[in-house]
C-alpha cells in the first residue's frame, strides 16, 4: 500500500514537473511527438513573437491559436497579426496545437475533432514547425534551412487582417494562391468581417477595399514607387519614409505588393479594422505607443467614385466635386445640392473622325480606376498619345512608370471613374477632348457676323433689363415703405404679397385653417388661386418674441435653396402686418409622428434614415455650402417639417445666427433655444457654434431611433433623461434596448447601430469632440467610415434667469416652449 502511494506521488511530482519544465523553457518549434496545449507559446529566437491560445474575450469559451507580439517586445498590451482557426474556434478551455508525421498542423479540442487543419502542399520528411522572428509560422524538413521557398506551408500565405514586413498581399500566379487581409467581425471576434483589401489583377493590377461585394476605395495603379492610396499623407508619416521600403513585383509567376524595413528593429504593420479602416503603424519604443502614421479612408474623396463619371474630387476643394475641363454635370439641379454622384457629361462629342481631338494635363491625380484599362510597359508617352488617337475610344492615357521622364503606356476606352486630386505622389493623366473644349480652333469667318448681332442684342436686352428693374426696385421701396419695413431693402430677395390675397387665401385667417401657434403668433393653412398650397406665418401683434426673429427669416431663409431646407416664398408687410408664406408640408413636423403612439409606427427604419439624413444634409448646408454659415440654434422635432413623400425640410429661423467665414463660435447673453436640445456650453455659458446645432442633431438622431422625447430636465437619475439613458445603455453593451419597438430591428441592426453611434458622438459633451457635419454625413452614408468611441454626453440642467440650476415643468404640447434668457455672468 506504502509502496503503490509512494510511487503515484512520484508520478505526480514528475508530471508536475515535467509541465514547468515545459511552460518556462522557451521554444519556437513544435516536433510531431510534442502538443502545444493550455498557457504553453511557442516564442521566436529573438523573443519578438509568441505563438499559442487566446481567447478574444475574458470568457474562455472560445480558445483561438494565434500569433502577437511578446510582451517583452510590445509591453502591456496583446496585438494579435494572425489567427488560424478564425472561423471555427474551439469551444471550452481544451484546445490542442499537433504537427502530424506528414507535416499538417492541426488543432483539436483534445478528442478526435478537428477544429482546422494546415495540408501540407509538399512532401516532409521530418517534419518542424517554428515560429520565425518576422512572426511567421511555417512548416519545414528539420534538414533543411529557414527558407521560403522550401516551406511546405507558412502563414504568411494565409494572413488575417494584419500585413507585416516580408509579407505578401497579392497572387502567386502559378499555383493560384491569393493572400489577401479580411478584417476581424468586431474587436472580440477573429472571425472573417466584411471588409477584405485585395490586390485586384484586371487591367492595371491595383488594392481593392471591398466592403463584401462593394468595391469600397481603391489605391490606383503601382505608380513605379508606391500606390497613391499607400503614400505619405501626413507629417509623421513622412518621417518615417526612409524607415519603410515599398514593393510591388508584377511578372508572370507572381503579382504582390510587400513593406519592408530599413533596420530590422522597426516594428511597423498594416492592419484593416473591423470598421473597414486600413491603418498603417509603427512602434515608438521611447513613449511605449502605436503611432499611427496614416490611415485611409481618412476624407470624403476617399470613397469610390464619390463625384461620379468624369468628376473631379477635391477633399480642400469647394465645393468638393467638379466636372473635368470639357464636362458639365450631368444632372445640374442635383449638383447644386452636393449631389455629384450622377457624374459629368461631354459638352462636346469627339471627333476622332477628322482628327482635330487633343489633350489637356489633370495634374496631380489619383488615375481613373484601370479596372478595364489597357496596359502597355514598353511604349514611350508620346507613342501612348498616338495610340490614343488612333483609337476612337480612348478617353484618355498616362505613364505607367512615373520614374525619370516616365515610360509605359496605360489607355483608358470607356467612362473614367473616381479621379481624385492627390498632392501627395498624385500622377498626371491626360484627358481626351473636342478640339473647342482646350480651345484649339479659333472661331470661324462666317460666325463674326453673328457674333456682332449677338452684341448688339445683348446691349439692347440690358437696357431693356435695366429699365425693368428700376421700376421694380421703385415698386419694391414704395411697398416696403407703406408697410413701415423693419430691415433694409437691400436685404430683400422675396416676392411681396398684398395682404389681400392672404385674406382670402386663408379665409380670413379663419380658425379652421390654423395649422398651429407659436412665440410669434398664429400659423394658417392658406390656397392660392391658382390652387398652390402655402402657411402663414403672422406676427402677433401682441408678440414680443417674434419681431426680430422675423427679420432674420426675412433675411437669411430667403437667400437658402436646398431640398432640406423648407422654402419661403414670400412676406406681407403692409401696414401693422408682419406675415410670412411657406410652401405647406402635408405631413406636418416630425413630431407629430415621432411623439404619437400610433403614428410613430409608421416610422419604418428606411424613412427613419432618410429623415436623420436630410436633416444632416440640410445642416451641412447651412454650416458650410451655403452663401453663409448659419447657426440654427433651435434645432428640434418641431421644427422639421415633413412634406409628401416624407422629404425633411428644416424650418423656422428666427433664432439662426449668420457667422463670419473666419468665426468659429460666439457668446451672447440672450440665450434662445429648446429645451431638451441646447448643449451645455451654450445653456451655461451663452457660447454657441455650429457644434451647438451638432449637439441638437444628435438629441434629434436618438429620438428618432428611439422614438422617445428627450426631457429638457436633469432629474435625480440620469437614465430618466434620454442622453443619461443612452449613455448608461451603451456603457453597458444594451443600447439595443433603446430602439423603438415599432422597429424590425433585426434586419436593419448594422445600420440602426451606426446612427446611435453618431448620435452619442453628436452629444458629446465637449464641443471640440463633437463631430462637424461633414464628418456625420460621410459616418452617415457610408460603411467604411471610422466612428471613434463616444465620450459621455453633455448632461445639463435647465438654468434659470439667475443662473441657478432650477426645476422647470415640462410642456407636453406637440410645439416644444422656445427658452429665451439672460445670463449675468
Amino acid at each position: 500500500m506504502r509502496t503503490a502511494y509512494g510511487k503515484s506521488f512520484l508520478f505526480l511530482f514528475i508530471f508536475v514537473l515535467l509541465c514547468s519544465f515545459s511552460l518556462s523553457v522557451s521554444r519556437d518549434t513544435l516536433t510531431p511527438n510534442q502538443l502545444l496545449s493550455g498557457d504553453e507559446t511557442l516564442v521566436s529566437t529573438h523573443g519578438t513573437f509568441s505563438l499559442g491560445f487566446f481567447s478574444p474575450t475574458s470568457s474562455e469559451n472560445n480558445r483561438y491559436i494565434g500569433i502577437w507580439y511578446t510582451t517583452k517586445r510590445i509591453p502591456g498590451q496583446r496585438v494579435i497579426i494572425w489567427v488560424g482557426n478564425r472561423q471555427n474556434p474551439v469551444s471550452g478551455p481544451t484546445a490542442v496545437l499537433m504537427l502530424t508525421s506528414n507535416g499538417s498542423l492541426l488543432v483539436t479540442d483534445g478528442n478526435s475533432k478537428v477544429f482546422w487543419s494546415s495540408p501540407s502542399m509538399v512532401a516532409v520528411g521530418k517534419p518542424v514547425a517554428q515560429l520565425l522572428d518576422a512572426g511567421n509560422f511555417v512548416v519545414r524538413d528539420s534538414h533543411e534551412i529557414t527558407d521560403s521557398n522550401s516551406f511546405a506551408w507558412q502563414s504568411f500565405d494565409h494572413p488575417t487582417d494584419t500585413l507585416l514586413p516580408g509579407m505578401k498581399l497579392g497572387w502567386n500566379l502559378t499555383s493560384g494562391l491569393n493572400r489577401n487581409l479580411t478584417a476581424w467581425s468586431s474587436s472580440t471576434d477573429p472571425s472573417p468581417g466584411n471588409y477584405t483589401l485585395a490586390l485586384d489583377l484586371r487591367g492595371d493590377p491595383q488594392l481593392i477595399l471591398w466592403n463584401g461585394h462593394i468595391l469600397q476605395q481603391r489605391t490606383g495603379p503601382w505608380t513605379g514607387l508606391h500606390f497613391i492610396w499607400l503614400s505619405s499623407q501626413s507629417p509623421q508619416t513622412l518621417t518615417y519614409t526612409d524607415a519603410l521600403v515599398y514593393r510591388f513585383v508584377n511578372n508572370k509567376e507572381e503579382v504582390y505588393f510587400s513593406t519592408g524595413v530599413v533596420n530590422k528593429s522597426t516594428i511597423t504593420r498594416l492592419v484593416v479594422s473591423p470598421q473597414g479602416v486600413a491603418e498603417r503603424y509603427i512602434w515608438l519604443d521611447k513613449s511605449r505607443v502605436w503611432d499611427r502614421l496614416w490611415y485611409s479612408p481618412s476624407g470624403p474623396c476617399d470613397g469610390y467614385a464619390a463625384c461620379g463619371p468624369y468628376g473631379l474630387c477635391d477633399p480642400n476643394g469647394y465645393p468638393m466635386c467638379s466636372c473635368l475641363q470639357g464636362f458639365e454635370p450631368k444632372s445640374p439641379a442635383n449638383w447644386a445640392l452636393r449631389y455629384a454622384s450622377d457624374g459629368c457629361v461631354r459638352k462636346t462629342k469627339l471627333d476622332c473622325r477628322n482628327g482635330t481631338d487633343g489633350f489637356v494635363t489633370v495634374p496631380q491625380t489619383l488615375l481613373p480606376d484601370t479596372v478595364n484599362a489597357t496596359v502597355n510597359r514598353t511604349m514611350s508617352l508620346d507613342e501612348c498619345q498616338a495610340a490614343c488617337l488612333r483609337n476612337c475610344s480612348c478617353t484618355g492615357f498616362s505613364s505607367a512608370d512615373i520614374r525619370g521622364s516616365g515610360s509605359g503606356c496605360i489607355i483608358w476606352s470607356m467612362d473614367l471613374m473616381d479621379i481624385a486630386s492627390s498632392s501627395d505622389g498624385g500622377q498626371d493623366f491626360y484627358l481626351r477632348l473636342a478640339a473647342e473644349d482646350i480651345g484649339l480652333i479659333s472661331s470661324q469667318s462666317h460666325k463674326s457676323g453673328d457674333a456682332a448681332l449677338a452684341v448688339s442684342l445683348s446691349v439692347v436686352l440690358g437696357v431693356i433689363s435695366l429699365l425693368v428693374s428700376v421700376a421694380c426696385y421703385a415698386w419694391r421701396k414704395l411697398k416696403w415703405t407703406r408697410g413701415n419695413a423693419f430691415v433694409k431693402e437691400d436685404d430683400m430677395e422675396l416676392p411681396l404679397f398684398d395682404l389681400v390675397e392672404i385674406e382670402a387665401a386663408t379665409n380670413n385667417f379663419s380658425n379652421e385653417n390654423k395649422l398651429g401657434e407659436g412665440g410669434f403668433g398664429p400659423v394658417y393653412k392658406g390656397k392660392m388661386r391658382e390652387g398652390q398650397e402655402i402657411a402663414v406665418k403672422r406676427l402677433s401683434k401682441t408678440s414680443l418674441q417674434g419681431l426680430d426673429e422675423l427679420k432674420t427669416e426675412v433675411v437669411l431663409v430667403a437667400k437658402l435653396q436646398h431640398r432640406n431646407l423648407v422654402r419661403l416664398l414670400g412676406c406681407c408687410l403692409e401696414g401693422d402686418e408682419r406675415i410670412l408664406i411657406y410652401e405647406f408640408m402635408p405631413n406636418k413636423s416630425l413630431d407629430t409622428f415621432l411623439f404619437d403612439e400610433q403614428k410613430v409606427a409608421l416610422l419604418d427604419w428606411r424613412m427613419r434614415y432618410q429623415i436623420i439624413l436630410g436633416i444632416a444634409r440640410g445642416l451641412l448646408y447651412l454650416h458650410q455650402d451655403s452663401r453663409f454659415r448659419i447657426i440654427h440654434r433651435d434645432l428640434k422635432a418641431g421644427n422639421i417639417l415633413l412634406d409628401k413623400d416624407m422629404i425633411p425640410k428644416i424650418s423656422d429661423f428666427g433664432l439662426a445666427r449668420l457667422f463670419g467665414e473666419d468665426e468659429t463660435e460666439t457668446k451672447t447673453r440672450r440665450v434662445v433655444g429648446t429645451y431638451g436640445y441646447m448643449p451645455p456650453e451654450y445653456a451655461l455659458n451663452g457660447i454657441f457654434s455650429v457644434k451647438s446645432d451638432v449637439f441638437s442633431f444628435g438629441v434629434l438622431v436618438l429620438e428618432i431611433i428611439s422614438g422617445r422625447r428627450n426631457k429638457g430636465v436633469y432629474l435625480s437619475a440620469a437614465e430618466e433623461y434620454l442622453l443619461g439613458k443612452a449613455w448608461t445603455l451603451w456603457k453597458e453593451g444594451n443600447i439595443l434596448q433603446l430602439i423603438d419597438t415599432s422597429l424590425d430591428a433585426s434586419v436593419f441592426m448594422t445600420g440602426i447601430l451606426r446612427c446611435m453611434k453618431v448620435g452619442l458622438l453628436c452629444v458629446q459633451e465637449q464641443p471640440e469632440d463633437r463631430p462637424i457635419m461633414s464628418s456625420v454625413v460621410l459616418m452617415l452614408c457610408s460603411d467604411h467610415a471610422f466612428l471613434p468611441e463616444p465620450k459621455q454626453p453633455g448632461f445639463m440642467a435647465r438654468v434659470s434667469p439667475t443662473g441657478s440650476p432650477s426645476p422647470v415643468k415640462e410642456n407636453s404640447s406637440i410645439n416644444d416652449l422656445t427658452l429665451t434668457m439672460s445670463l449675468d455672468r
